[in-house]
């Protein structure tokens, strides 16, 4: 694909390492349409044309950048799976805690397991696309960010705490398990649909806004 609003936007400078993760992916996660940008500004250029559901990202992007800076910037478009380095995770490790980045450490054969988080992120997205936004105008104009503060925020912090029991939950009973990996799916559904609402809310023109 080489323009228009992408399902799956890879931000990847080394042009191998974008095949085989393409390869993996198309045998993992059918990922749709997939568009290929070599540095962190076609990436930006790229969100403002429109929202993927999924931004894949590996770490060649970021060159000296702070990487939280970065992908909290990346975040508020679409989730992001970022590709790197077992030393940088500490450096985003409350992004991962929170739900909005997936990392995945650079090391052995990794590409099938970011192939996997690409499913799963593109299946959650895919169940909480929101048809139609014509009516969007008609809401105040800071709707978008009360949905970011006001409910979005504190469902991430549920979100993130969720996944951080399951994560050490060996002693946990299966009933207990499968209980709280429904109260992760329905959490993260609700947090891609706000996102979505959001972003909706901040691309269509608003009176109060163009005045």
């Amino acid at each position: 694909m080489n323009g228009g609003k992408p399902d799956v936007l890879l931000g990847i400078a080394d042009p191998d390492l974008a095949r085989r993760f393409l390869d993996a992916a198309e045998r993992t996660a059918k990922p749709g349409s997939v568009l290929i940008v070599p540095t962190l500004a076609r990436v930006y250029e790229q969100t403002k044309l429109g929202a993927p559901r999924v931004i894949v990202m590996a770490d060649d992007l970021l060159e000296d950048l702070p990487p939280a800076e970065t992908l909290r910037q990346l975040i508020d478009v679409a989730p992001v799976i970022l590709l790197a380095p077992q030393e940088r995770q500490t450096e985003i490790s409350q992004l991962v805690a929170g739900g909005d980045v997936e990392f995945v450490a650079q090391v052995g054969d990794f590409l099938p397991l970011a192939a996997s988080l690409l499913e799963r992120r593109s299946r959650w997205a895919e169940r909480s696309d929101i048809p139609g936004a014509q009516f969007w105008g008609e809401l105040p104009f800071d709707v978008a960010e009360i949905f970011r503060h006001e409910i979005n925020n504190p469902l991430t912090g549920i979100l993130g705490n969720a996944e951080l029991v399951l994560a050490h939950g060996d002693h946990m009973s299966v009933t207990d398990a499968q209980r709280l990996r429904t109260i992760v799916d329905l959490a993260v559904r609700l947090r891609e649909t706000i996102r979505r609402l959001s972003h909706a809310l901040q691309t269509q023109p608003h009176p109060l806004r163009s005045a």
